[in-house]
């Protein structure tokens, strides 16, 4: 009896053993090779798939979708014998898996040798310069080579990216040294222009400064020329109008002496003779008036404004006496050495 239920156990066990390797669930975008009796039959599609237990041989997933990898920076020669570190990335998609797992033994090392060797054909015809400027140019090339070997593989490359570019340390620093030259020629560049700026624009104040100020000198000076014509015309037109006698002329010359005088620099006079006679006409004018004032019985106020003028008379001819005397006197030295000019006398003061 407990042979009998032993056996049909360990039935029951291998049945549900058979169906559950019978049965086959493959996820989204996996793929799943079979073999039969060693040799491919089929390849299950995601979703519910049978197999025959014990005859089939179901492989491992292959991942359909798109895959990044990352290759260690390999070493590349240039064109002008440099060696620089080269990082590539590479986006691949497993088109047919039959091919990715009969094709090739490991499509994944293949890609990356695949990748290294075009990387080294491409990059070696360009010189280091080129090579920093051009990446898109290599990530083209190499994206046209491994899309045409890996096709046969069941791969296909979208993608081909260099992620660094890392010359020697030599050159590092010498492209240091070059980038910080160059910043400071265009910092000395924009210094020399802010001020060769600015010196013309400051000379450009200054000419229009100069300019607004002759204009207003220019101005000035007309104004006053202007105002100076019309006072002199005035002036002229008013003793043309009042019709001064000679009389009058030789008083107002008399009293213009003393200011004359009143110069620190006037060390030298010379006196015309017409002097003398001003002063004469002067006198004889004030001799005559006043008779024919006391005679015609004048009043009061009359001779006393006779008597002021022969004051005024009197002390101007004193200060014009005593300028002409200081200024002989200062004078002296020079005109003994001089002949004396026609026409003029020299007054002295009595020592």
């Amino acid at each position: 009896m407990s042979t009998l239920l032993v056996a049909g156990l360990v039935l029951a066990i291998f049945a549900v053993f058979t169906v559950l390797r019978a049965v086959r669930i493959v996820p989204q975008a996996r793929a799943r090779n079979v073999e039969r009796l060693g040799r491919y039959q089929r390849t299950l599609t995601p979703g519910l798939n049978f197999v025959i237990p014990y005859v089939d041989r179901v492989y491992p997933p292959i991942d359909l979708r798109e895959q990044v990898v990352s290759f260690r920076p390999q070493p590349v020669i240039t064109e002008d014998n440099l060696v620089v570190e080269i990082d590539t990335v590479l986006y691949f998609q497993v088109t047919d898996p039959r091919a990715a797992a009969y094709e090739i033994a490991s499509f994944l090392q293949a890609v990356e040798q695949l990748t290294v060797t075009t990387l080294r054909n491409v990059v070696g015809s360009m010189d280091l310069e080129k090579t920093l400027t051009s990446r898109d140019t290599i990530n083209n090339q190499l994206r046209g080579v491994l899309d045409d070997a890996t096709g046969k593989w069941g791969l296909r490359v979208n993608r081909v990216e260099i992620k660094a570019i890392d010359p020697p340390q030599s050159i590092k620093e010498a492209m240091e040294k070059q980038m910080r030259a160059e910043r400071d020629k265009r910092a000395a560049i924009l210094n020399a222009e802010g001020q060769r700026q600015s010196q013309i624009l400051t000379a450009e104040g200054d000419k229009q400064a100069a300019v607004l100020r002759a204009e207003g000198n220019r101005a000035a000076t007309i104004l006053k020329a202007e105002g100076e014509s019309r006072a002199i015309d005035q002036v002229f037109q008013s003793v043309h109008r009042n019709d001064p006698d000679p009389k009058l002329l030789a008083y107002q010359y008399l009293q213009m002496l003393p200011k004359l005088a009143d110069g620190p620099g006037n060390t030298f006079w010379v006196i015309p003779s017409e002097v003398t006679t001003a002063l004469q006409d002067v006198s004889k004018a004030f001799s005559e008036v006043l008779p024919r004032s006391v005679a015609a019985g004048r009043d009061e106020a009359v001779e006393a404004a006779a008597a002021q003028a022969e004051e005024d008379v009197a002390r101007a001819s004193e200060a014009a006496a005593a300028a002409v005397s200081d200024a002989a006197d200062a004078a002296a030295p020079v005109n003994a050495l001089r002949p004396e000019p026609a026409g003029s006398r020299e007054r002295r003061r009595p020592r």
